[in-house]
């Protein structure tokens, strides 16, 4: 008697859709491997779920599966020994496009088991099997059901004609045949079948070996993929080397992690990953950062910047988030509640590390500062929550090499400069208002890039009075000296010769009698002429500057006494004064410094 055939066409609740599935089901072909795998993976899942609630007696079976390349014949093969199907199954689950089989078996069993037995199913068993056909001209699949119910054998063309027989497979499980189609043989190539495996698999939870047929050089057969990875574990059971260690596998990057943040969460939200602060060799090295998203330890996406706050976006990191669909669209990320209560989560962690980093181990924390300040500035200016929950651990690196918080700072401050923090942009350039500060026990903090300032501008809007001053900016009873202003007919004549016309004089003493001169400038029009700058705003005027010219100083006295007798040699020397004072603010030109260098051999030569 001939054996039986069923035949028949996929059903499917619109038109045929099989020309669709082949072009259109996925962006990236590569990623019907991750779905044949998944399934393999939820076959053994199902089957362990099983054996728990003691539907099935486990035998000592250990449960794997096989991607085998057989490039002679022109098929890749997934094979697993899981729960496998019965015809009935293989004809409800197979042959109806779109319907999963996890579905099922999650509300068959979810009144017997809690949600977090159930989340492993991974569930795309349905139009995820049909992506094998974006790469095959035919798919075989030989299957036998845990049940002992015959084993079952389909095929299915390309055109979504199918035939289902009886199967040869003798024990339980799966395999998925796909005859790769001719305009697809990359898909032939081991190389390529482990980039996608190394990819898409390297976390799944069930050990998956790959086989090159006819290829037997590699004698020690081995997993491919880690199926406990470090974001599944406890942090107490993670050394910081094994952190390190997954942070140069997953990312490529030789170079040790700044700092990293193992996320654990579970109510109100569910989600684990590790999230790593990367060292940044330059200021000119790219910052984008790179988070790799999981569904239950599959890879779903790399590169996703929806799930963590754009001021953030030079972490990298791996989350696993099973509340997410497996196939997420960019525009899913972009309006769903459950990733904008993720991203507030994963800063909240982010500020919990600083703080604890600050707190706990302040050394290594003031090593990775310097590397960290401008990300921690912009995020602090960006979201003002995100700066409330981390301001007391912001550090200040001061000209003297060492670190303080800016409570630290004002503790050390003396009392008539409460509230005022002091800061350099240019170490060397400024040294001599440094110099004087230093003097009067007034610490001074490095502002040495351009975002500190604009930092420094948020600080004060979001502080109780506290004032941040560049150390040439409103020069007042800190660096002078005892006496009050003075009015000088001959030094104001000899000077307003020699000084720019937007610079105004002010005679004074200063505490240190060796400076002959100082130019201040207003903190605030300051700040607004460098903001104008930075946008490419035209500046109408340059900012107001003062010149304070020490009565203290032997070179003023003397330049006193050579008003009366030689007012040109006095106006000489008083613009020399002015071009030094300048000079201790900012760079010159090459024509000013040109300048400069002629008045300077032109009063060497009167010696």
């Amino acid at each position: 008697m001939p054996e039986k055939i069923n035949r028949g066409g996929i059903s499917v609740d619109t038109e045929h859709i099989f020309p669709i599935i082949k072009k259109w089901l996925y962006s990236e072909k590569d990623i019907f491997l991750r779905e044949i795998v998944s399934n393999a993976t939820d076959a053994i899942t199902k089957l362990k779920r099983l054996s728990s609630l003691g539907a099935y007696n486990e035998t000592d079976d250990k449960y794997l599966i096989t991607v085998s390349l057989d490039e002679s014949e022109g098929t890749l093969t997934v094979t697993d020994n899981g729960i496998g199907m019965s015809e009935d199954e293989l004809k409800k689950y197979i042959c109806s496009i779109a319907l999963s089989g996890a579905v099922d078996f999650i509300q068959k069993y979810e009144s017997e088991t809690d949600s977090s037995a159930s989340s492993g199913i991974i569930g795309h068993f349905g139009l995820g099997f049909y992506s094998a056909f974006m790469v095959s001209s035919k798919v075989e699949i030989e299957t036998k059901s845990y049940t002992d119910a015959p084993a079952v054998h389909w095929t299915c063309n390309e055109a979504g004609d199918y035939e289902i027989s009886a199967g040869s497979r003798s024990e339980r499980g799966t395999s998925i045949v796909m005859h790769i189609s001719e305009e697809e043989s990359e898909y032939l190539k081991a190389s390529k079948i482990r980039e996608m495996l190394n990819k898409y698999c390297a976390f799944m939870p069930v050990d998956i070996f790959f086989e090159e047929i006819g290829n037997e050089s590699d004698s020690e057969r081995k997993p491919i993929n880690d199926t406990t990875p470090l974001w599944q574990k406890q942090p107490s059971e993670c050394s910081k080397d094994e952190y390190i260690e997954f942070y140069h596998k997953v990312f490529n990057d030789m170079r040790d992690p700044l700092f990293y943040i193992h996320i654990n969460a579970d109510y109100p939200l569910n989600f684990k990953g590790i999230l790593y602060f990367p060292r940044i060799a330059n200021e000119y090295e790219t910052l984008e950062g790179e988070i790799k998203l999981y569904y239950n330890q599959v890879f779903v996406a790399d590169n996703i910047k929806e799930v963590i706050p754009e001021y953030l976006l030079m972490l990298k990191g791996v989350l696993d988030c099973p509340e997410l669909p497996l196939n997420v669209s960019r525009s899913y990320l972009q309006t769903n509640t459950y990733v904008s209560k993720l991203s507030a989560h994963i800063v909240k962690k982010v500020a919990d590390k600083l703080n604890s980093l600050a707190l706990n181990d302040r050394e290594e924390y003031a090593e990775i500062w310097k590397d960290i300040a401008p990300f921690i500035e912009y995020a602090s200016i960006r979201d003002k929550k995100f700066y409330e929950r981390v301001k007391q651990s912001i550090l200040f690196e001061l000209s003297d090499g060492s670190v303080l918080t800016s409570d630290e700072y004002l503790k050390t401050a003396p009392e008539e400069n409460a509230k005022k923090v002091y800061y350099t942009t240019d170490k060397a350039l400024q040294a001599q208002y440094i110099s004087m500060l230093e003097a009067k026990n007034i610490k001074v903090v490095l502002f040495e890039r351009a975002i500190d300032v604009q930092f420094a501008s948020f600080a004060e809007s979001c502080s109780d009075g506290i004032r941040f001053l560049r150390v040439d900016s409103n020069i007042d009873e800190t660096l002078k000296g005892a006496s009050d202003k003075i009015e000088n007919e001959k030094l104001s004549n000899v000077f307003s010769s020699a000084i720019d016309k937007s610079v105004t004089l002010e005679f004074s003493s200063l505490a240190d009698p060796a400076v002959p001169a100082l130019l201040s400038v207003d903190e605030d029009i300051r700040r607004m002429e460098e903001m104008m700058r930075m946008y490419g705003i035209a500046q109408p005027t340059p900012p107001e500057k003062k010149l304070i010219v020490n009565l203290d100083s032997p070179l003023i006295q003397k330049l006193d006494s050579l008003c009366e007798s030689d007012f040109d040699s006095a106006s000489e020397l008083a613009e020399y004064i002015y071009k030094l004072a300048l000079l201790s603010q900012k760079k010159f030109t090459a024509e000013e410094m040109q300048n400069f260098m002629k008045s300077s051999y032109n009063i060497l030569m009167k010696l």
